[in-house]
């Protein structure tokens, strides 16, 4: 299996929802389609809400893995 590599890293530790959805969605403007933006999330309503969020918003998740403490998510920029 090929290593997905993130074109940037997103920390969002600490950072409480909504704001940690918003800050993601802002980072994901800035970026070319087709890239891979990683966010690191905290366990609980983070890595349950942001993903389901980012879906709705019609990017791609490409990647979920659990790091210790917290969840790396890697998201691929669609054209929306």
């Amino acid at each position: 299996m090929t290593k997905i590599i993130p074109d940037q890293t997103l920390n969002l530790e600490g950072i409480t929802c909504p704001n940690n959805f918003v800050r993601a969605k802002l980072k994901l403007e800035e970026m070319e389609c087709g890239r891979i933006l990683e966010i690191i999330l905290d366990a609980g309503e983070p890595v349950k809400n942001v993903p389901r969020a980012i879906k709705e918003d019609g990017h791609e998740i490409v990647k979920v893995e659990k790091r210790d403490t917290v969840f790396s998510l890697l998201v691929r920029k669609t054209g929306n």
